[in-house]
């Protein structure tokens, strides 16, 4: 709220509407969204970067309220645009693909330093290959998901499609349904790779409709993307809602991925 003050905002009160590794926060009565994580554990300066060099080239991505990234007592917290819900529905599949090429199309217009897909995925190895961090990982499972890993990692390194900027998570949760269509938002996952990875985190008939999909490669990836969920489940810090019970059912959902693969 102080942040908030800084930028002239008038704040009487914060709603909290999410809460898990970001915090993110309806501030009223400007109306005006707010996003608080740990600076240790943040991308806040390339997520802003992103949004803001995407909304320039007309991508459907939420607006930043102010390009400014305040830090403070070892946090950092964005403000961007609130939009109303305007109903409970998933997005259509349909719509679904067209936003998320229209989001890609002006990925590939933005020319800003990224990690790589495979750097993301040495950040869940390490994660797996840590027992600090991951005290509660049976040996068993600490072995398969980092072998899951390595192998679904070479994979997609090897498989020679194209590459360009992506979201990185585009999953339903980070596509929000507005009045001006549905809009993209939380870009600190942002990476390069080929867009099959960001397919991986759509449901399936978005990445089984997106033009041009390699759908061997999208196997692959989602079977990467979800080695990758269940290594952060894992972390003894990890502060997502429910997320021991989901560790734990997403290790025997990739038992079974990687036994259809071996057939």
């Amino acid at each position: 709220m102080g942040s908030a003050a800084r930028l002239g905002l008038t704040v009487h009160d914060a709603a909290v509407l999410h809460d898990s590794n970001t915090l993110t926060l309806r501030l009223r009565p400007c109306d005006v969204l707010a996003r608080v994580a740990p600076a240790a554990h943040q991308c806040a300066r390339l997520e802003v970067a992103v949004a803001a060099r995407l909304a320039e080239v007309g991508s459907p991505v939420a607006v930043l309220e102010s390009p400014e990234v305040f830090a403070r007592d070892g946090y950092v917290t964005t403000f961007w645009t609130y939009y109303a819900p305007v109903t409970t529905h998933p997005v259509p599949d349909a719509e679904y693909v067209d936003a998320l090429e229209r989001l890609h199309a002006g990925m590939r217009r933005v020319d800003l330093p990224t990690p790589h897909v495979t750097d993301r995925v040495s950040e869940a190895r390490s994660l797996v290959a840590d027992h600090d961090r991951t005290p509660e990982l049976a040996d068993a499972d600490r072995a398969f998901l980092a072998g899951t890993l390595d192998r679904m990692c070479r994979a997609v390194s090897e498989s020679g499609r194209p590459e360009q900027l992506l979201h990185g998570e585009p999953h339903p949760g980070n596509l929000l349904p507005t009045r001006a269509g549905p809009l993209f938002i939380d870009f600190e996952t942002c990476c390069r790779g080929p867009v099959e990875f960001d397919l991986a985190h759509t449901p399936d008939g978005v990445g089984d409709h997106y033009p041009g999909v390699d759908h061997r490669l999208l196997r692959d990836c989602r079977i990467l993307v979800l080695a990758m969920i269940t290594a952060w489940r894992w972390d003894r810090d990890d502060q997502f809602p429910d997320g021991h019970r989901l560790g734990i059912e997403w290790l025997g959902a990739l038992r079974k991925a990687t036994a259809e693969l071996d057939r």
